[in-house]
């Protein structure tokens, strides 16, 4: 687990300059350190960085239930990780190794640090991000995840833990019999499976997402009891976006998501025609990326917490969570995106997680590895899909309604389809039925063109074709279009009860924006909801100036 050469050890551990660090005693208190005093440890909540002025400290990590070394920091080398930016649990523990001098710089201050000064700020968060890919990389934290590969609620765990970049050790109970032993000595039934292990001495059986969120404190340093500035509900693209540039704006901005930063977007292999990324980003890269943007910059992010109501009368707004809670801003963004529609076929529900998916990313492919596979749908999400399971695969069947691909497919992607000899593009073709027991085993598939009928010995099917808004929270506050998509701007002036007119991406409510895919007549694309995140917070300025 220890860094391998001395180069990795300086990208993960800096050593601060002679300059940075007289500039950061100003913002920090030293503090003498006694041999084997622990600094702090796993349970110690929102702790700052310290960085060792004198003596050395050591940084200790737990992986698969053994505690290690993991490194020994030098005179101008400093503790911390991503943990340090959204004030949830360290995942490592910190020890006095040699008795010397530290500087503590508190949370608080490290953030204002780190957008005042940028040299100093791109050194921490360098640091902090690198660690953070190491930690993942060796399953160093507080997570054992005990499942098995024919469970879609592992599926489930390990998709959260991933999307939300949790380090987490994976053990399955098929690959693994000796488990079978300790899990008999707790109990643990296999209707009980997947079984997670948070902080080392807490199971839990069966776990939702939101259970795993209070386990790991993914929402730590939310106050419920504020009034915010802005609350953007969804955490894809646009709702990211907003958050971003809300929060280096100065406005006070919480986010809620319903499972992970991405949203849709989060489970795209590899998105290609996003402007400044020449060799292609995949969409959990992407989110990654502008998650941390957005803690930087302060924004608060609520994660595994969906939104159930809005009571939009008047400010402060309220949004009701499905844990009972109710949270309360001056201004809301709705950025709840949608979800691709489910197979019309009778018992397809009985499949999902189990040989039906609905995203295509690491933790699917290598389930594919030299079987066929299918994938609904016609747009680039598909494509992407085919183009990335081709590479796993014995070979991908694109199932399409229509006659072909051009008006909904870009063209890059359509051209490397028509290439691949591993990629079978059936138009005109529907799936009439799915079967098997308790995983999918065979998919029917009729084809238009000839009436024909076709059955197959295919094991999953990708599933991503149509777009559900998510918008049955929002009841009757906000005017919807026929497909119940969000009304915005001049297409809401029937129901619009102010003297000025809506602002672009406001909804029928004033001061409640839609962005991204959620809205009406919104272009399907990462950029464009990239875009009107950005845009939407220039209407909140000046929907906070006239309340």
């Amino acid at each position: 687990m220890l860094p391998d050469t001395p180069e990795q050890h300086a990208i993960l551990f800096p050593r601060l300059n002679e300059a940075h660090l007289a500039e950061l005693q100003r913002h920090g208190v030293i503090r003498p350190t006694v041999a084997s005093e622990i600094l702090f440890d796993r349970e110690t909540p929102r702790h700052g960085i310290f960085i060792v002025l004198s003596g050395s400290i050591e940084l200790l990590g737990v992986a698969n239930g053994q505690e290690s070394v993991l490194s020994e920091l030098a005179p101008g080398e400093f503790t911390g990780e991503l943990t340090q930016l959204s004030g949830r649990r360290s995942l490592v523990s910190c020890r006095v190794l040699r008795a010397g001098e530290v500087l503590e710089i508190d949370r608080a201050a490290l953030r204002d640090l780190m957008q005042r000064d940028a040299a100093i700020g791109n050194v921490f968060l360098s640091a902090f991000v690198q660690r953070r890919l190491f930690l993942i990389a060796n399953a160093i934290g507080d997570a054992v995840l005990i499942g098995s590969a024919h469970s879609s609620d592992t599926l489930r765990l390990r998709s959260f833990l991933v999307r939300n970049g949790h380090p987490y050790t994976y053990i399955d109970v098929d690959l693994d019999p000796d488990i079978q032993i300790v899990l008999d000595q707790f109990a643990i039934r296999l209707e009980d499976i997947p079984v997670l292990i948070c902080r080392g001495d807490l199971v839990l059986r069966r776990p939702s997402n939101a259970d795993a969120a209070v386990c790991f404190d993914l929402n730590a340093g939310v106050d419920q009891t504020d009034v915010f500035d802005v609350i953007i509900v969804g955490a894809g693209p646009a709702g990211l976006a907003a958050a971003v540039y809300g929060a280096s704006e100065g406005l006070d901005v919480l986010v809620i998501e319903s499972n992970a930063p991405g949203g849709q977007a989060g489970s795209s292999s590899r998105i290609e025609n996003y402007l400044g990324f020449p060799l292609g980003i995949s969409g959990q890269e992407l989110a990654d990326r502008a998650f941390i943007q957005a803690e930087k910059f302060g924004a608060k992010i609520s994660i595994a917490r969906n939104a159930r109501t809005l009571e939009c009368l008047h400010p402060p707004y309220q949004i009701g969570l499905d844990d009972g809670s109710t949270l309360q801003a001056r201004t809301i963004v709705i950025a709840t995106g949608s979800r691709y529609r489910p197979l019309s076929v009778e018992g397809a529900n009985h499949f999902d997680g189990n040989g039906v998916y609905y995203g295509a990313t690491q933790l699917e492919a290598p389930m594919c590895k030299d079987e066929e596979v299918a994938i609904v749908g016609g747009g680039n999400s598909a494509g992407q899909a085919a183009v990335f399971l081709a590479g796993f695969a014995k070979h991908v069947h694109l199932v399409v309604r229509g006659p072909n691909l051009n008006n909904t497919m870009s063209k890059y992607l359509v051209s490397r389809i028509e290439a691949s000899k591993d990629i079978s593009l059936r138009t005109l073709t529907t799936i009439e039925a799915l079967e098997g027991e308790s995983h999918l085993e065979r998919i029917r598939w009729k084809c238009l063109k000839n009436d024909s009928h076709e059955c197959h010995e295919i094991k999953h099917l990708f599933m991503m074709t149509g777009a559900d808004p998510n918008t049955a929270w929002l009841g009757d506050c906000v005017s919807l279009d026929a497909q119940g998509f969000v009304k915005t701007g001049m297409s809401v002036m029937d129901s619009w009860k102010l003297k000025r007119p809506p602002f672009p991406l406001e909804t029928s409510v004033p001061g409640v924006f839609a962005i991204g895919d959620v809205r009406s007549k919104s272009i399907k694309r990462v950029a464009s909801a990239v875009g009107e995140g950005s845009m939407s917070i220039q209407f909140v300025h000046q929907a906070l100036a006239t309340q």
